[in-house]
């Protein structure tokens, strides 16, 4: 809009000198070099005009289109978080799973003392008839192992006269025991273990009624 009001404008002037308006109270050679001195300057000014909009009108064109340098930083800045989070997570996934490995080692270097104390047992066993010593035998390796899972933290789940404890005890029967062992764990079908508090196996039992 503005360069075309600029152009009408010259256009109009241009139109005006030629007819003499530009200089009314002169006449002659002298008034037409004036007018055509002032019409070129004026054309001069016009086209200095349009050219500095159009240089205004480009430049604020490249500045809506160039990306704002904030804009680019924090794009990189995202990408480098999302780069460091993923890095994080893949190690922390082979820390655990290093730990877990590394755990079930440790418990298994435990046992097998105790594996060496069955396979002697069994070889004993197969040369004595003294039944005594091999019920010992067998006393001594059943408490071995029983030492090395609460060394690891695993301990037996008190059940038998207990208070029945879902959370503890899995009811596989209900018996009639009278109203003192109503309610209350009146036998033992198999033991349940438990690590701190997470239970291993939960223990499975006959409950009164």
């Amino acid at each position: 809009m503005t360069k075309k009001t600029a152009e009408n404008q010259v256009v109009e002037e241009k139109e005006g000198f030629a007819q003499g308006e530009g200089y009314p109270n002169c006449e002659g050679e002298p008034c037409a070099n004036m007018a055509e001195e002032e019409q070129s300057q004026t054309d001069t000014v016009a086209e200095e005009s349009v050219a500095a909009e159009q240089a205004q009108e480009q430049a604020q064109e490249q500045t809506e289109e160039a990306p704002k340098v904030e804009d680019i930083d924090w794009k990189d800045r995202y990408i480098r978080l999302q780069a460091e989070f993923d890095n994080f997570r893949k190690r922390t996934l082979r820390e655990k799973m290093a730990l877990i490995e590394s755990g079930g080692s440790d418990v298994w270097k435990a046992v097998l003392p105790v594996l060496d104390d069955m396979e002697r047992a069994i070889a004993a066993s197969e040369k004595s008839e003294d039944i005594t010593a091999l019920r010992e035998g067998e006393k001594l390796i059943y408490n071995k192992f029983v030492d090395i899972m609460r060394q690891k933290g695993v301990v037996a789940i008190e059940a038998l006269d207990a208070e029945f404890n879902p959370d503890l005890h899995e009811a596989v029967a209900r018996f009639a025991a009278g109203e003192e062992k109503s309610g209350k764990v009146i036998d033992v079908v198999q033991q349940g273990y438990k690590q701190g508090e997470q239970v291993l196996r939960y223990a499975k039992v006959v409950v009164g009624e």
